[in-house]
């Protein structure tokens, strides 16, 4: 109830004058394409859901009144509901980290560790995820290429990025994100598990998976210490096709490679233009194609 209060009372005291837009920098995030994807979302729908929610470009951009925000990754989802429910106190906390940023306060604050449990802590436990929430985002802009990766014991090992002033906290970013968040709901869940909740063609989903690696050197892929793999890239499709037949609209961005293409040789595939810089080669880094499936 005191989170609801504040968060109210600072939504009339500091209303945001911008658009909402991703608060995290995420490797392979979509807000640089939505001119590219543009005329392919769908015009009516009830419900949307993102199972790979991510860094939420595609949500912020569209703003829908009904959403479902998922993601297996409890950290990620831990922040979007702390930015949800209490803004403020969230901007207080990377504040601090802002004014104590240097080199040895990054390795200090990677160094505590989150345990990942099975469950995300209670709302009771309100300090312990702000703070867990503002490590995140500490961390996520400014380590290297804002990528998220864990150890197969689920440490971040991300190293320091070279960067001469990262923009740490961005508080009318942080508080349109939290109006745009309102009406959302966010759970861990695996992206399996939509098609309990997406029946028919009412229901919108979007699928940014972990991409398919185009070559031994980018298995960025395994963003936390469970890899998707490639039996689970066919499992996914599974899925597509399942929700499809009910008649649900899906969206789903991944590789452009034989194998994605074969996988969704019965879809529409259409071919995206993107600028990736995570590659340990830089020059291999630059304009790359991807795909962009849609079932409508």
């Amino acid at each position: 109830m005191v989170n609801s209060i504040r968060l109210a009372q600072s939504a009339t005291a500091k209303q945001p004058q911008i658009a909402p837009r991703p608060f995290l920098k995420w490797a392979g995030g979509k807000h640089q394409l939505i001119g590219q994807y543009l005329p392919y979302f769908p015009t009516d729908y009830c419900h949307y859901y993102e199972p790979f929610v991510g860094g939420g470009a595609i949500f912020f951009h569209l703003q829908p009144e009904r959403a479902v925000l998922t993601d297996i990754n409890h950290e990620l989802i831990n922040v979007y509901r702390c930015v949800r429910e209490d803004v403020e106190n969230l901007i207080d906390r990377l504040e601090e980290h802002r004014e104590d940023h240097c080199a040895e306060h990054y390795y200090q604050v990677r160094s505590l560790g989150v345990s990942q449990s099975e469950s995300l802590p209670t709302s009771a436990d309100i300090d312990r995820n702000l703070d867990r929430a503002a490590r995140f985002i500490y961390l996520n802009k400014t380590c290297f290429n804002g990528l998220y990766r864990e150890n197969s014991k689920g440490g971040f090992n991300v190293p320091l990025g070279s960067y001469k002033n990262p923009v740490i906290c961005d508080p009318d970013i942080l508080r349109a994100d939290a109006q745009a968040l309102q009406s959302a709901q966010i759970e861990v869940r695996s992206f399996d598990r939509i098609l309990e909740q997406a029946k028919n063609a009412q229901d919108f989903v979007y699928f940014d998976p972990p991409y398919v690696p185009l070559n031994a050197t980018s298995k960025f892929t395994s963003y936390s210490r469970y890899s998707f793999s490639e039996a689970d890239q066919i499992r996914l499709r599974d899925v597509v096709v399942e929700l499809r037949d009910r008649g649900v609209k899906i969206m789903l961005s991944n590789s452009d490679c034989p194998f994605v293409r074969e996988l969704y040789k019965d879809f529409n595939i259409h071919t995206i233009y993107a600028t990736r810089n995570i590659n340990c080669n830089a020059e291999k880094r630059g304009k790359i194609t991807e795909v962009l499936v849609t079932s409508y």
